[in-house]
């Protein structure tokens, strides 16, 4: 006989792993250091991988795991059977292995290539500019709506950045650079006259 329902007895406060335990802001999982996203699984595996996260029983890759399909070590997110590529050339979800038409999160070479440009163009940018953008960056991730970033981030665009993207705004900073070298050479040939 089994029974269905809520159990007798609710808890009155939400199970939190390590509650007691501080966690070192620089391993992976703490503030410095996040765990990375989830991707490249359907919708239903990726809320199982959230739910180890949430109650401490996620357990990162420490080294890369042999995929299933061509068994390379190129398996680099826990629980995953599948690499990447062989993930997106059977169009299956990672980790179950389903033929599924949405996955979830976008592909690594996505992101590295859009990190890689953000960099350029933060080396490019004035120190003030890039304090800003680092700024919002972080108010974002933080957890503020995300309605207010983007009308924060959209005032700012036309202040901080005369270009709509960051490789037109990393063209122009370069410019602008070479503009000034100019200047200051002239500025030094008027004081020797």
């Amino acid at each position: 006989m089994s029974k269905t329902g809520p159990p007798k007895h609710q808890n009155k406060v939400a199970w939190k792993p390590n509650l007691f335990c501080e966690k070192n802001e620089t391993e992976v999982g703490g503030k410095r250091r996040p765990y990375s996203d989830i991707t490249g699984v359907c919708p239903r595996c990726k809320t199982q991988i959230e739910w180890k996260r949430k109650y401490g029983k996620y357990k990162p890759l420490i080294e890369p795991a042999k995929c299933q399909k061509c068994t390379k070590r190129a398996v680099r997110q826990a629980y995953h059977n599948l690499c990447s590529g062989c993930a997106k050339d059977l169009n299956v979800c990672a980790k179950c292995s389903c033929q599924v038409e949405r996955i979830v999160g976008r592909d690594l070479a996505e992101v590295e290539a859009e990190k890689k440009t953000l960099e350029d163009a933060l080396k490019n940018a004035r120190e003030r500019d890039r304090r800003t953008i680092l700024r919002l960056m972080e108010k974002g991730k933080t957890g503020s709506s995300a309605k207010t970033t983007t009308d924060v981030e959209a005032t700012k665009v036309g202040e901080l950045f005369s270009a709509a993207s960051l490789d037109e705004y990393a063209g122009l900073s370069r410019e602008n650079e070479d503009e000034d070298e100019d200047d200051e050479s002239e500025d030094q040939i008027k004081i020797c006259n």
